[in-house]
């Protein structure tokens, strides 16, 4: 497979990081408004823009630096404002919002999963075919470690939250306590190589499902993905 220069794998993985975070963060706000908040919507963010969700740190620099360097792929966007107290059933409601966001990218996966195989019809001899499945690679790569990744049971993550939801009261407490030590927790993971060995057995699995869906094969897959990564 013929190597890509920084500016094309930039090309590729803009759509599939922006629409990624985007869809993510409105889906948070989306679940809180049917809930009975409206914080998000009142504040401008149940928005499909991405200019509204943007964390100059955490949705360009982070992803950039590591997408030049290679590695594992990390970023964040700006989390959607949440008050809790508009809930109907705050504990439970919670957990509904926090989940949200991962079910949210786990559905853009499978969407990208079709742009892959819009991509294969078209023919990877058409500079749009081969455009597509790229994106598409990217696109699955990029929503499956956001769905894995907030699935992890560490506040202030997704799945932090949505174990706080399900836990009983007094236990539910103390886990929670834990959110202020969650993100160097999180830091802490990643610059030590934990954190991919955490995810990577989970996700390999998600993406070699993903990839059958798309038409690739599993190997072929990760041979596309591994020149977008420039492994």
């Amino acid at each position: 497979m013929e190597e890509l220069n920084l500016l094309q794998r930039l090309v590729v993985w803009a759509l599939p990081v922006l629409f990624a975070i985007t869809v993510h963060e409105t889906a948070h706000g989306w679940m809180a408004l049917r809930l009975g908040d409206p914080t998000a919507m009142m504040l401008g963010r149940l928005s499909l823009n991405p200019i509204k969700h943007i964390d100059p740190l955490g949705t360009v620099l982070v992803p950039g630096l590591l997408l030049m360097f290679g590695g594992f792929l990390f970023g964040w966007a700006k989390p959607v404002p949440i008050t809790w107290e508009n809930l109907r059933h705050p504990k439970r409601d919670m957990a509904l919002v926090a989940a949200a966001g991962p079910l949210s990218n786990l559905l853009m996966a499978l969407v990208w999963a079709l742009v892959i195989r819009l991509g294969l019809t078209l023919g990877a001899e058409n500079g749009a075919g081969l455009y597509l499945v790229y994106t598409g690679v990217a696109g699955i790569f990029i929503n499956v470690i956001l769905m894995v990744l907030n699935l992890l049971p560490l506040p202030p993550l997704d799945g932090g939250r949505v174990a706080v939801g399900l836990l009983p009261g007094p236990l539910s407490w103390r886990f929670s306590r834990i959110e202020p030590y969650g993100f160097p927790i999180l830091l802490v993971l990643l610059f030590t190589g934990l954190l991919g060995k955490i995810l990577w057995p989970v996700m390999s699995v998600a993406l070699v499902l993903l990839a059958g869906v798309s038409g690739l094969s599993g190997d072929l897959y990760i041979g596309l993905l591994s020149v977008l990564m420039n492994l």
